[in-house]
């Protein structure tokens, strides 16, 4: 089994190799949640992700014959990128194998360490049998994401920063996927301060660990924004260390993950995964719960398509009220649009789209269905800009959220 020391030792063979990220308090995040919150900033190494900390751990441990044989991963990115780099830094040749359904900014960031990579299998498990065919059939070194005492010794090098920076932590709050990040950092913070409690963050679509430690039978969902945590089948070591270490495991949906994601991104201005905003999601959704604690938020990765966080921002401005569509029914005669758009205008709400429908309406003949998106600075200023139109004689409908 993984031992403090065990992590102790990882920390000192890594040591210089990757970032020791800052712990660092977010004051404007704890007056959100009502306990005092401390962001660990794992989407700052250099992959963008803690993963390269078990990677190397476990690269650095292989001895010559095994390292001129070379190595094989299995991942959806950033266990792949963590290898891959530091692989290519040591000299030993790495093999890839990635689900299809890899976002490609991960599957690019990948490939330009020099890995030999293979896209196989519609889901993660498929990808992972490949891999273990093709080390079994090559000889390769199979480096695994979590199932691996080297690799959850240097995930654990995350909890010793953590306490060390830190020492009066109470809660741990961590994403979990197949439970190496959450194995190695409950055996770290709970060796160093026995009472902490160490809290892991699932999807509700991926519940892999959760239904462990709760024995129950939750189905697993379709895909899900946080990919780095879509995992249906948990390690054989990091099932006995969570149900040994760990104090719960909560579920997030894909709205909370999403507000995460943002609120990181506006408050923290730090771009953060889906699969890195989990832990601060369940805080967010859970805030009653932790109110008063000093909690450590572990923001595990911050590889994220640019198009996914695209929409995560303009459907966070819908539910914000910061962005809203608006349908106005007026006569269709000449200037009554722009009377319309006048009236916005002087509300200071500014107009992104406009859409005149004349046939797919089921007003009368000679009117016609105006459409806006409109910008404004939140659901104060939208009801101002709704009240506006009413005084001029338009009658407005704002689409639900």
């Amino acid at each position: 089994m993984v031992t403090l020391d065990d992590i102790r030792d990882a920390a000192a063979a890594i040591r210089g190799q990757v970032l020791a990220t800052a712990c660092d308090e977010s004051r404007t995040l704890s007056a959100l949640t009502g306990a005092q919150v401390f962001l660990k900033f794992e989407n700052l190494q250099f992959t963008a992700s803690f993963k390269e900390r078990g990677a190397l751990a476990k690269l650095l441990a292989l001895d010559e014959a095994e390292r001129a044989r070379g190595v094989i991963a299995v991942s959806a990115g950033n266990h792949a990128q963590g290898v891959a780099y530091h692989a290519r830094r040591l000299g030993i040749p790495a093999v890839i194998v990635m689900p299809r359904f890899t976002p490609g900014v991960k599957v690019e960031h990948t490939a330009w360490h020099g890995p030999e990579i293979i896209l196989h299998g519609e889901s993660f498990d498929a990808a992972r049998e490949h891999g273990e065919a093709l080390a079994q059939e090559r000889g390769l070194v199979l480096v695994h994401p979590y199932d691996d005492p080297r690799v959850i010794a240097g995930q654990g090098t995350v909890g010793l920063e953590m306490l060390t920076s830190v020492p009066a932590l109470d809660v741990i709050f961590v994403p979990v996927g197949g439970g190496g990040l959450v194995s190695g950092i409950a055996i770290a913070a709970r060796g160093m301060k026995p009472d902490i409690q160490i809290i892991g963050v699932q999807s509700d679509r991926y519940p892999s660990l959760y239904n462990v430690v709760k024995k129950s039978d939750l189905p697993f969902g379709p895909s899900t924004i946080a990919d780095g945590i879509a995992v249906k089948h948990a390690g054989r070591l990091t099932r006995e260390i969570v149900t040994r270490l760990v104090a719960d495991i909560l579920l997030v949906a894909e709205r909370d993950i999403e507000e995460a994601v943002l609120a990181l991104l506006e408050v923290e201005k730090t771009v953060v995964e889906g699969a890195g905003a989990a832990g601060f999601a369940a805080l967010l959704r859970h805030r009653e719960r932790f109110a008063g604690k000093r909690v450590g938020v572990v923001l595990s990765g911050g590889n994220i398509d640019p198009l996914a966080l695209t929409e995560i921002v303009e459907r966070g401005l819908v539910r914000s009220r910061r962005l809203a569509r608006v349908r106005v029914g007026l006569r269709d005669v000449p200037g009554s649009l722009a009377a319309v758009t006048s009236i916005i205008a002087a509300a200071h709400a500014n107009i992104v789209e406009v859409h005149h429908q004349r046939a797919f309406t089921r007003l009368s003949a000679q009117n016609a269905d105006v459409e806006l998106v409109i910008q404004t600075r939140g659901p104060a200023h939208l009801q101002e800009t709704l009240d506006a139109l009413a005084r001029g004689g338009h009658s407005a409908q704002v689409d639900p959220d």
